[in-house]
C-alpha cells in the first residue's frame, strides 16, 4: 500500500501596506489608552472614599501616638508607638463638637491621652488617679488619695530626697483644703501654703475635670504643675505599644537597629 504525503504549508499572504500597518498601530495605543484612563477613573473614583474613611477611622477609633518623654517610664518607654482607642470615652464626631456615645467611663488608674489644657494641640499620656470631688494630696513624694496613702506598683521615683518647689504650683491656692494651712502667706495663726513636688494638697479635684500624675514622678510635667484636665479634653486610651525602638543618636538608624522586641504588641496596664 502506498503512502500518500499530504502538503500543509498555507498559502502566501498578501503583504501588508504601510498605511494598514499605521492604522493597525494606532489602534493599538488607543486601546492600550483606554484601558490606562479607565484603570485611572476607577482608582480616581475609589480614592475619595478612602482618604474619608481612613480620616474618620483616625477621628473616631483609633490613632497612632508616639512617647516623645520619660514621664510614663517604665509604662511607657521613650520610642514606643501607642495605637489609641478613641471610642472607649466617646470619640468626637468631625466637624460637630459633640461625642459618641462612651463605651464607659474614665477610672481611677486607666492611663490616658489628653489635650494639654496649657496647649490643647499637643496631646499628654498619663495616669488618671482623681475623679471630680476626690479629694488628692502628696505626702514625701506617696500619693493619697481621700485620706488614704495609694500603693502604687507601677510609679518610678527617679530622684528620692530631693523636692523642688515651683512657681507653677500657684495654680493650687484655689482648690486646696484649708485646715490648719492658708494659700495667703500674710494670713495670722495658720500656715502658709508651700507646695513643693513631693509635699502638695490636699486638693478637691474639681467638677468634670480629671487629676492626672505621670508614673515616673520625679520628672512628669502633670497636674501638680498645670491643673487639671477638663472631660471635655480625654481623647482616649492606649490599646497596644506596636512598634518600639531605644532612641539613640550614636547609632546609625536606631528605628531599625534597635528595636525593642518585647515591647511589640504589649498592653498598657
Amino acid at each position: 500500500m502506498e503512502r500518500l504525503e499530504t502538503n500543509t504549508t498555507e498559502p502566501a499572504r498578501p503583504p501588508i501596506s504601510v498605511a494598514d500597518r499605521d492604522a493597525a498601530l494606532r489602534a493599538a495605543n488607543r486601546s492600550r489608552s483606554t484601558v490606562r484612563l479607565g484603570w485611572l477613573w476607577e482608582w480616581a473614583k475609589v480614592f475619595p472614599a478612602a482618604v474619608l474613611l481612613f480620616f474618620l477611622m483616625k477621628t473616631a477609633v483609633v490613632e497612632a501616638y508616639k512617647i516623645p518623654s520619660g514621664s510614663m517610664e517604665r509604662t511607657l518607654m521613650v520610642g514606643d508607638f501607642l495605637l489609641v482607642n478613641k471610642m472607649v470615652y466617646g470619640a468626637e464626631i468631625p466637624f460637630s463638637g459633640r461625642h459618641l456615645p462612651a463605651i464607659r467611663s474614665p477610672k481611677r488608674g486607666d492611663v490616658i491621652v489628653f489635650e494639654w489644657p496649657t496647649d490643647p494641640t499637643k496631646n499628654f499620656v498619663k495616669r488618671l488617679v482623681g475623679l471630680p470631688g476626690d479629694t488628692v494630696a502628696m505626702q514625701s513624694g506617696n500619693f493619697v488619695l481621700n485620706g488614704v496613702v495609694q500603693k502604687e506598683a507601677y510609679v518610678v521615683h527617679a530622684q528620692p530626697g530631693f523636692d523642688p518647689t515651683s512657681i507653677d504650683f500657684r495654680w493650687q491656692r484655689d482648690h486646696v483644703v484649708t485646715k490648719g494651712n492658708t494659700a495667703d502667706p500674710n494670713a495670722s495663726g495658720l500656715e502658709p501654703y508651700r507646695p513643693s513636688r513631693d509635699n502638695w494638697g490636699p486638693l478637691v479635684v474639681a467638677p468634670n475635670s480629671f487629676f492626672v500624675l505621670g508614673d515616673n514622678r520625679d520628672n512628669s510635667l502633670d497636674s501638680r504643675y498645670w491643673g487639671f484636665v477638663p472631660d471635655s479634653l480625654l481623647r482616649g486610651t492606649p490599646l497596644m505599644v506596636y512598634y518600639s525602638y531605644a532612641p539613640d543618636s550614636s547609632v546609625t538608624a536606631p528605628w531599625i537597629t534597635r528595636i525593642r522586641w518585647s515591647r511589640l504588641g504589649g498592653t498598657i496596664d
